[in-house]
């Protein structure tokens, strides 16, 4: 194979004719599967007398290839050749040294596949290959042994305990090299020492990441390391050596090495150094605690010291100290006023954290400013986006004032209190031209965070918040700071549970904020639309809000326009919700535009897709072209972030929707506003919207309680779309398919076509072996739907239901008794349907004894209101037989049908009341005390109040006991897999049945009639074997009965 001929088709792959680059690229796949062929790839990308463009092109190619095709289970139609993957394994170390940057980052997750499928077995001697490079002279050959480390330890940072030996074994031959060769490496200024250091931390980060090895516990390891760390940490960082540029600065090399010393030295505290951080009696609790004692006692002290120092430089503006160093000090200080030992370190610095590290960063920076004005856009992402939030700078200091003010209340609470108070003073009595705004702000900012705890009912401060708002908030809505306007408007969300005295203050704070969604700044009319969704809940203001409703909504829908968050879509879904009667008269303008809206998300969804190689291109099977790199990951972010918007306009029309229950002529018109986004989001086969579509499907069948023929169209789309993919959303699409059956059902069974439809998706959710059971019992939901809403009008279904149920029900493959339990209902409700067809098709297959030994057996199974009366209506059926149709195998076990007639109308009430008693709780406005509250009592419990002075004891963190709960319950459900589930069935209130206008009472007693007055033989066979108990309850029935229908004739 000449190597010379495929360099040249790569050459070609980003020649500006498309038609020269679509041939070769048509070239490249002829020749992959031959053997050979890879290692020349490998080669063209290693060598450095080639030419940059084609070495990246076959870096990409080389990373799909082997992406695709190195897992041998996976049946590809060029498999890779074993000869070709041993000479890979010998040269891609090597090549990694010669490769250039840009495809160095495509070499490296090919590196890390490859690990993943051969490591250890199939590829034992990398290890020794690491640890050469590790050793070599060349700092070159250092840098790559860095890499494949990394990758092989990025290989087990998620794996389970026991599948964890290999990583010990390179812990303890390689860490202490890595070690070395970063300690070398400290006072070295070098950008190539930053990067070698950097990925160094990032293995030992990887390593300890889901537990700390015992390895690494020992002081013989420990000791070097965090030495090692605390050195990076406090590296001085030369003021002239960083780039001007704010973002280029963050970016700098050393400033990122040292982020990854935080983050080591984070992680071994905040997850296994730290007692308070352990959740008692939890199995990190036992393993860790000696680590945690002998860590806080020793090390901690230490880390805090040099955080200290290095803060004090960024206060006094000598040192310049990264963002995201700033962030992981303040979250190492967060878990250290939880301890005992670290808090007494920490107390006498806290005035100076408040005041001089946690407000500086509260306040409105210049960045932010600037932001502001040039993208606001990106600044309310920024701002209010919860994802993005996650990931601020601003987060882990809010958490820190928090904590201490929660968990220290004692020593910080009134001093917090006291410096936000003097810096509001202080603004007040400045004259205007010389106001601060920005401390104002980040003052602001802290009673904003510290909401919670100040609205508690045992908050010594809470009466004094409504006077805070008329001085100090009031006025701020006018402000000509626009970030206090905002500010203004966000502590009136965060403050949402004050309670006014004062109804004119109330109405005060509506107008303000009415008069901010006027505003002409984007982040300010954002924040308005936070502040107005909360103040719903004002007598006053709901009463206010109604003339201006109109404004609100299409105020909501231009932001929406404007801005793609989501939380606004949550707003106007409120909105639709609590004024639903006012706003029906607008009700088919709203949906037009929220469609609008949709439609134009979309589209650009489709446009970014295109950018950055979406479904239209061309792929060769794993999800993206032969020479594509992959997107911007700015650009997927807009995507996810306009998805989720998407999302929010969708639940808002299905708010909409429901609201209208009462309006079928209005329904009607939303049905045909709405069909564009229904056929868009199934035609384009938009899975991450299917749960939201398929709602607004069944609330518009349901709401109108019939389907239309629009949406009979949308029907068949339905179809179509599950035989693509959405038969991995049968649980969403369950209750759509039950209206049309049940709403549409005149229709459906006129229709054979759409018969056929709902059969052929019934039988591939029964039959495929890549759905769980929850698919499978809404497959046999619908199969019940069929059965009790097309009485007399679908018997071809009746044995093909039967054969999709038996194949279950005999084989011992039914884990849940939820699945048991509506397999054998398919059987019940063909019973009920048709008992005389039914019981011939079960004794032609020899089903028959069988089934009803299984079915009496597991009666206390069906313990819903619903499962009792198919029980009784089916059996009632079955006894409506005439004595001649009721084959011998039933005949011989006649009277048990009536026992267990009996035992069901035993059970029935009980399960009445626990159904009654579901509907009034969830019919009921629930209330699960205040948040506000329990962060006021939680610490108490610690003696943190005003009588024990105990305010310098352990703060237990319940965060982290969650996770370990959240662990040890998936531990459990892994362990407790393969066994059954034995939980009683919950009632499902929301799922309708014709059984439920049903009276099981009136059915038995008629039936019970009927056979006593002309089937004479059949009861006496039925009631001969009753004991004293069971003839009892079968008078109580009939008294129950007879007393039934003396009150309806009364009626």
């Amino acid at each position: 194979m000449d190597q010379g001929q495929i360099y040249q088709l790569f050459v070609s792959t980003y020649h500006p004719d498309p038609n020269v680059h679509k041939q070769a690229e048509l070239s490249i796949r002829s020749l992959e599967g031959q053997t050979g062929f890879l290692p020349i790839v490998l080669e063209i990308v290693s060598s450095e007398a080639l030419e940059l463009g084609a070495r990246q092109a076959a870096a990409i190619y080389f990373k799909n290839r082997v992406y695709r095709a190195w897992d041998r289970s996976k049946k590809t139609a060029m498999p890779i050749s074993e000869d070709d993957r041993l000479v890979v394994k010998e040269r891609l170390l090597q090549a990694l040294v010669t490769v250039p940057n840009a495809a160095q980052v495509q070499l490296a997750p090919s590196l890390m596949t490859i690990l993943d499928k051969d490591f250890p077995d199939q590829w034992p001697q990398f290890i020794d290959q690491v640890q050469s490079f590790l050793t070599s002279n060349d700092s070159r050959l250092v840098y790559v042994g860095l890499l494949a480390l990394r990758e092989v330890v990025k290989i087990y940072r998620w794996k389970e305990a026991d599948k964890r030996e290999p990583l010990q074994q390179i812990i303890q031959k390689l860490f202490p090299i890595v070690q070395e060769v970063c300690a070398q490496l400290v006072t070295v200024d070098t950008l190539e020492a930053a990067e070698m250091i950097k990925t160094g931390f990032k293995i030992y980060h990887s390593s300890i990441y889901v537990e700390l090895p015992r390895v690494l516990q020992d002081n013989a390891s420990l000791v070097p390391w965090g030495n090692l760390f605390l050195q990076l940490v406090e590296k001085p960082l030369v003021w002239a050596a960083l780039p001007a540029d704010a973002a280029e600065r963050e970016a700098y090399p050393w400033g990122k090495t040292k982020k990854w010393a935080y983050h080591c030295l984070n992680r071994l505290y905040g997850k296994y150094g730290n007692p308070a951080m352990l959740p008692p009696g939890g199995t990190a609790a036992s393993r860790y605690a000696a680590f945690a004692k002998h860590f806080t006692a020793q090390f901690a002290p230490n880390i805090i010291q040099a955080y200290l120092v290095q803060i004090d430089g960024w206060i006094k503006k000598d040192r310049w100290v990264p963002q995201k160093c700033l962030t992981l000090s303040a979250a190492f200080m967060d878990d250290a006023i939880k301890h005992k030992t670290t808090w007494q370190i920490l107390k006498p610095h806290t005035d100076v954290l408040v005041s001089q590290f946690i407000f500086p960063q509260l306040c409105m920076s210049p960045e932010d400013e600037l932001l502001w004005q040039n993208d606001p856009v990106d600044y309310v992402h920024k701002k209010i986006d919860p994802l993005e939030d996650f990931l601020s700078p601003q987060i882990n200091v809010t958490n820190l004032l928090i904590d201490l003010a929660c968990n220290r209340r004692k020593h910080t609470f009134m001093g917090i209190l006291n410096f936000i108070n003097n810096i509001l003073v202080t603004y007040i009595d400045t004259p205007d031209e010389h106001k601060n705004g920005r401390d104002k702000d980040g003052a602001m900012a802290m009673i904003g965070c510290l909401a919670n705890l100040i609205l508690s009912k045992k908050s010594p401060v809470a009466n004094m918040m409504e006077p805070f708002f008329v001085t100090h908030v009031f006025p701020e809505f006018t402000s000509p700071f626009p970030f206090l306007r905002a500010r203004a408007c966000d502590i009136t969300r965060k403050c949402s549970d004050l309670e006014f005295e004062n109804e004119e203050n109330v109405s005060t704070l509506y107008q303000s904020v009415l008069g901010c969604l006027r505003d002409t700044e984007l982040p300010v009319k954002v924040h308005a639309a936070l502040a107005l969704q909360p103040m719903i809940r004002h007598e006053t203001v709901r009463a206010a809000i109604e003339p201006n409703l109109p404004f609100i909504m299409q105020e909501l829908l231009n932001l929406s326009n404007e801005i793609d968050v989501d939380i606004l879509s949550t707003i106007m879904e409120d909105f639709v919700e609590n004024f639903a009667e006012q706003l029906t008269p607008f009700a088919v303008q709203l949906c037009c535009q929220l469609r609008d809206m949709f439609l134009r998300i979309m589209e650009e969804i489709s446009a970014s897709k295109a950018n950055v190689g979406g479904a239209d291109d061309e792929d060769d099977g794993d999800g993206g072209p032969l020479y594509r790199g992959g997107g911007g990951s700015t650009e997927i972010d807009v995507m996810s972030e306009k998805m989720m918007s998407a999302m929010g306009v969708l639940k808002t029309i299905g708010t909409l929707i429901l609201s209208l229950e009462s309006s079928p002529e209005v329904l009607q018109e939303l049905e045909d506003a709405l069909l564009p986004v229904i056929v868009y989001t199934l035609d384009h086969n938009i899975l991450d919207l299917y749960d939201e579509i398929f709602e607004i499907i069944d609330s518009c069948t349901f709401s109108a309680k019939r389907v239309s023929n629009t949406m009979w169209g949308v029907y068949e789309r339905i179809y179509n779309a599950f035989n693509n993919n959405a038969i991995d959303y049968m649980e969403a699409v369950l209750p759509p398919l039950d209206n049309y059956i049940s709403y549409g059902n005149a229709v459906f069974v006129a229709n054979p076509p759409y018969q056929k439809m709902m059969y052929d998706i019934i039988e591939s959710v029964m039959n495929s072996d890549q759905l769980t059971e929850p698919d499978r019992i809404s497959a046999c939901k619908l199969m019940e739907s069929v059965m009790l809403n097309c009485r007399g009008h679908v018997d071809s279904v009746v044995l093909p239901f039967l054969n999709l149920a038996f194949q279950y029900i005999f084989t011992g493959s039914m884990k849940s008794t939820a699945f048991k339990v509506q397999c054998m209902e398919v059987v019940i409700n063909c019973l009920y349907y048709n008992p005389s067809l039914t019981l011939r098709i079960l004794e032609d297959n020899q089903w028959t004894q069988g089934f009803f030994t299984l079915w009496f057996q597991s009666l206390d199974k069906f313990s819903r209101v619903h499962d009792k009366k198919l029980i009784i209506v089916a059996l009632c059926s079955v006894l409506s037989l005439s004595w001649e149709q009721v084959p011998p195998t039933v005949q011989s076990g006649w009277s048990q049908i009536l026992a267990s007639i009996l035992q069901v109308f035993e059970t029935l009430p009980k399960a009445v009341e626990n159904r009654e008693s579901m509907e009034k709780f969830y019919s009921e406005d629930q209330d699960f005390g205040s948040v506000s509250d329990a962060s006021w009592n939680e610490s108490s419990s610690t003696g943190d109040d005003d009588t024990v002075d105990n305010d310098d004891e352990d703060i237990h963190d319940e965060d982290q006991e969650y996770l370990e709960f959240l662990a040890q319950q998936a531990a459990g459900a892994n362990t407790d897999a393969s066994e059954e589930e034995e939980d009683d069935l919950e009632e499902e209130l929301l799922f309708e049945t014709p059984l439920d206008e049903i009276d099981p009472y009136m059915v038995f007693h008629q039936c019970f009639k009927d056979l006593q007055q002309h089937h004479v033989e059949a009861y006496t066979q039925l009631t001969k074997d009753l004991d004293t108990n069971q003839q009892n309850v079968l008078m109580a029935l009939c008294a129950k009965a007879e007393q039934k229908n003396q009150d309806l004739a009364t009626l």
